[in-house]
């Protein structure tokens, strides 16, 4: 074989491994149709040819049916929800999991501004280690047995008068605390919906939204998120025409837009959830980024059709899991059972750890430093990314995100997989777009982008991929 053939080998079995790996992610069900011909040899970034060889391999397979005049659909039942067959980080498709999985298991060299967490050294790393040192002399009850079915009292305490604040009316008996918010979010969608169910998000939205909802094999649907929350108008149609059980959102410093919640548009919200029956799920992870508390439809509602998850994986540490779901009284007992099932107990040690930092005043002077220190990192990162033609969306009040565009004529999967070659991860804008409509963006971790490879990574990219007499061009 020479070294032509082995190199469309090689592109045939990447472009069939994406295809697999999106059928393992529930991407494409059962029945799915798959990405045209050409569109997919845009996305992969090869030949029709390679694509085409690669589909009548898949059908030779029995993994996807040809369909005369119609296209390619996936054949038979899903297999088991996995998320193992992936691939490797070069092949693997740009799905709600790529952005996840290589940040995760991205080594300490590798620069990582597509992430959706804070560098180590920007914690509170002496907080924590003296709160360390407090939990290593508890008693014998909190270092080796199970923590009640609510969680530790008084830490729901604090998160009660901490949700006040913003002026949400939550006792502790309505605070259930979690390992983390992802596991928050599973046992609300395990209470609220069944597979089959319709379940709304934003158009864009966090990715994990996506991938935790087809674990649970619901069917999802998205409306567009503007600058000021979820288009109403199109709200209001999606409700009635898709009849959605469950609406997962952001209020404040949208994930990925940075965007925040108007009184008007939480108010229009609330009256179509009320009028079409729909039970909201605010996750409110990044509320202490904020430098002032914005509208909270938690608040608005009172925990009637609004239930509240947050965490502090973000602000203090991602070792320390620690989460809690706000929700109605009458709810609360049927979301203990669910919680014993998954995870049977939470955790006291992280607990403790957690309402050590809260009670001891580190963690108010942590945040307080904190938000001016992203304050500062998002003017920089912004001001460099202007100045190469990569506009941001909006300029957020607070917060480690930037939602920015890049100039016409680049596709930011491409882009993504140009610098992961040179092991830095960015996070492209359809793993966010249930719609697949931004191709364009990318999203920035301001955080986790002082380093001046990026830039340069990132100019070589953008030089690279765009259209002939655009290089360098805004």
């Amino acid at each position: 074989m020479n070294r032509v053939e082995a190199d469309e080998g090689t592109r045939v079995g990447r472009v069939m491994q994406a295809i697999r790996s999106r059928i393992a992610g529930r991407e494409l069900a059962a029945g799915a149709k798959l990405p045209s011909i050409r569109r997919f040899s845009e996305t992969m970034a090869v030949s029709k040819s390679t694509v085409v060889e690669a589909y009548d391999r898949l059908a030779a397979e029995g993994v996807i049916q040809a369909r005369r005049g119609s296209g390619f659909y996936v054949a038979g039942h899903a297999p088991p929800f996995s998320v193992a067959d992936l691939g490797s980080r070069l092949e693997r498709a740009v799905d709600p999991f790529w952005v996840s999985r290589q940040s995760l298991d991205a080594g300490d060299s590798v620069l990582k501004p597509g992430c959706g967490w804070l560098p180590a050294d920007w914690l509170p790393q002496e907080a924590l280690r003296r709160a360390l040192r407090t939990a290593s002399r508890a008693p014998a009850e909190t270092l080796g047995d199970y923590g009640t079915p609510l969680g530790l009292a008084p830490l729901r305490q604090v998160l009660a008068r901490r949700m006040g604040l913003h002026g949400i009316d939550a006792s502790p008996a309505q605070i259930m605390l979690t390992e983390s918010g992802t596991q928050a979010l599973d046992i609300v969608c395990r209470f609220l919906i069944e597979p089959g169910d319709s379940v709304l998000v934003d158009d864009p939205c966090y990715f994990n939204f996506h991938a935790l909802l087809r674990a649970h094999r619901v069917r999802i649907v998205g409306v567009p998120y503007t600058r000021s929350g979820p288009d109403p108008v199109e709200l209001e149609r999606v409700l009635a025409e898709q009849r959605p059980r469950l609406y997962i959102t952001n209020s404040a410093l949208h994930n990925p837009t940075g965007a925040t919640l108007s009184p008007v548009v939480a108010h229009r919200v609330l009256k179509l959830a009320d009028q079409f029956g729909l039970t909201i799920v605010e996750d409110d992870i990044f509320a202490d980024f904020e430098p002032e508390p914005a509208p909270r439809l938690a608040a608005f509602d009172g925990l009637d059709r609004v239930v509240q998850i947050g965490s502090f994986s973000k602000s203090l540490s991602a070792s320390v899991r620690c989460g809690y779901i706000a929700a109605r009284q009458d709810w609360i007992e049927g979301l203990i059972d669910l919680k014993i099932a998954a995870s049977f107990g939470t955790g006291r040690l992280a607990a403790d750890m957690v309402l050590t930092i809260l009670r001891d005043g580190s963690y108010r002077k942590h945040m307080d430093g904190l938000r001016g220190r992203l304050a500062r990192a998002m003017g920089e990162t912004s001001a460099r990314l202007k100045a190469m033609g990569v506009r941001p969306w909006i300029e957020p009040r607070g917060g480690m995100f930037l939602w920015c565009e890049l100039p016409e004529g680049l596709d930011s999967a491409m882009i993504a997989r140009q610098l992961l070659a040179e092991d830095i991860v960015l996070a492209p804008g359809n793993v966010y777009s249930l719609s697949q409509t931004a191709g364009r963006f990318l999203r920035f971790n301001v955080a986790q982008s002082a380093d001046p490879r990026l830039f340069s990574a990132l100019g070589r990219a953008m030089s690279a991929g765009a259209p002939q007499g655009r290089a360098g061009s805004d």
